[in-house]
């Protein structure tokens, strides 16, 4: 049997003239072989001139443009609740799928987020809910395959069918057209966008936050920090100038320090590396039993997810600059929630982590209401189903499963973190450097997270957080986050570059 390699070699070497492995290496050095471009004026392989070439289209006709559901693919993965509760990249819609289009075209057509619209194309036609993208191409529409199936335990009833108005010799686009119906479809989106005065949109910063004062506040606060590489040359400290970071003490807080005589958590994450593709997310989910709350509970701002992924837009909408911040419990060593829980349920362990009893939490959500972050999440109702035998194998049985009336939050997978313990002490050795893994950083595919511990100046989340582009989010709080994030540096080709997104490099 063949290898890939030797497989790819086989299938080129008929098409390859002359020498082949001359050749080869002159492809793969070129990225094309010469001689072998399509004729565009005959069919191929013929020398029949074309004659069926179909008419430009015109300039304000409606392109649809046909992809798989980040998600659920192409419907394969329609019954697993994690995906559809997922908040999808860039529009964070979940249980949905709809017709995604720019700010330009929802103005021009006279619609409004959350419309039903009518697409067609030839003589197929299916309805589905207009939402705008930032960056978007203006005249187009992107539909998700995978939703509209009419049974099935979670994907029934979920979204639209968009293969009614795929043709299979057109399978990635067509041409067709949109017209508004009446009413509203009831979409669940988890963040809202809005653009401030000044022209920067620092949006989808949701849980409250959704307001022109709340984002200019995101902007000078600094919660996105980046440079490009000729303001770093000249700052190397612009991510931190004014932080005071490495204190030793509280500053102006009325409570005692605490300190760490052997091992301290903390995390750090790239903010160069994070794509915000959510697979963190999902690892979460998996790892700490998460509980699916379904498209009602979603919309009203009741989702689970102990992580989540902001993203933030920056510039003019039609073509901004998109920027990506996991967000979860930031385990504060000055931590607001723990100062207003009135039964002591989150508290402050000998490591530094920000620990919920769930045996004692009351509900009251102080801790919530006091934390900047807006990380926490409550237990509305009771999500889990305890009875249904296959659900206890999904399961993680390190890690309890809450019901109703609990706040909960990530815990920086402290299972994990009491496993490897448990293993360093039979062995009668410390915890080496990168044993411990999170979910979400294990789950990275950037590795743009990392864990570990700090007071070990040798390992990588120290130097990390010693890094002169390390800052923390909100930190003019005084909540001394033990998740601390490093800038982004750009390095923009200036000839590819034509119009720049002006920004001014956040201060701490």
């Amino acid at each position: 049997m063949l290898s890939a390699y030797e497989a790819v070699r086989t299938t080129w070497k008929p098409v390859i003239k002359g020498d082949f492995e001359t050749g080869w290496r002159k492809a793969l050095h070129a990225g094309w072989i010469e001689g072998t471009a399509f004729d565009m004026t005959s069919k191929a392989g013929t020398g029949t001139p074309v004659t069926n070439i179909p008419a430009p289209t015109s300039k304000d006709s409606i392109e649809i443009i046909f992809r798989p559901d980040p998600t659920v693919y192409d419907g394969r993965w329609a019954n697993v609740g994690w995906l559809q509760e997922l908040p999808k990249p860039v529009t964070n819609l979940s249980w949905d799928n709809a017709a995604i289009v720019s700010g330009a075209t929802l103005s021009k057509l006279g619609l409004e987020e959350d419309d039903i619209v009518e697409l067609t194309v030839g003589g197929g036609k299916v309805k589905a809910p207009v939402i705008v993208a930032p960056g978007h191409p203006d005249n187009s529409v992107t539909v998700h395959l995978g939703y509209g199936r009419q049974t099935g335990r979670v994907a029934g009833g979920a979204g639209f069918d968009a293969y009614l108005i795929r043709n299979t010799w057109a399978p990635f686009y067509a041409t067709g057209s949109m017209r508004k119906v009446e009413g509203k479809w009831g979409t669940a989106i988890t963040k809202s966008h809005f653009q401030d005065h000044r022209g920067k949109a620092f949006g989808q910063q949701g849980n409250g936050n959704n307001s022109l004062e709340a984002d200019e506040a995101l902007g000078e606060r600094g919660i996105i920090r980046y440079a490009t590489l000729e303001e770093y040359k000249a700052n190397p400290n612009f991510a931190n100038e004014g932080e005071g970071r490495e204190k030793t003490e509280m500053g102006t807080s009325m409570f005692p320090n605490w300190t760490y005589p052997d091992n301290a958590w903390g995390m750090s994450i790239d903010m160069n590396s994070c794509t915000g593709c959510n697979a963190c997310i999902v690892s979460c989910y998996a790892e700490n039993n998460i509980a699916v709350v379904g498209k009602q509970q979603v919309r009203i701002g009741r989702n689970m997810q102990w992580l989540r992924i902001d993203t933030y837009f920056e510039g003019d909408l039609s073509a901004p600059r998109a920027h990506f911040q996991p967000m979860a419990c930031q385990h504060c060593e000055n931590a607001p929630c723990e100062q207003v829980c009135p039964v002591g349920a989150t508290v402050h362990t000998p490591e530094g982590l920000n620990s919920m009893v769930y045996n004692r939490c009351v509900g009251t959500r102080y801790c919530s209401n006091n934390c900047p972050y807006k990380v926490r999440r409550f237990n509305f109702l009771l999500y889990s189903d305890y009875e249904t035998e296959s659900l206890k194998l999904l399961r993680n049985p390190d890690v309890s499963v809450r019901s109703r009336g609990v706040m909960e939050k990530c815990s920086y997978c402290v299972q994990r973190i009491s496993a490897v313990k448990i293993e360093a002490d039979k062995e009668n050795r410390g915890i080496r450097d990168g044993e411990i893994v999170t979910a979400c950083q294990q789950a990275c595919p950037a590795s743009a997270i990392t864990f570990g511990n700090i007071n070990d100046k040798t390992s990588r989340v120290a130097k990390l957080r010693g890094d002169e582009r390390s800052y923390q989010v909100l930190g003019d709080q005084n909540t001394r986050p033990r998740t601390t994030y490093v800038a982004a540096v750009l390095n923009p080709n200036p000839e590819l570059e034509e119009a720049p997104v002006e920004h001014v490099p956040a201060k701490g």
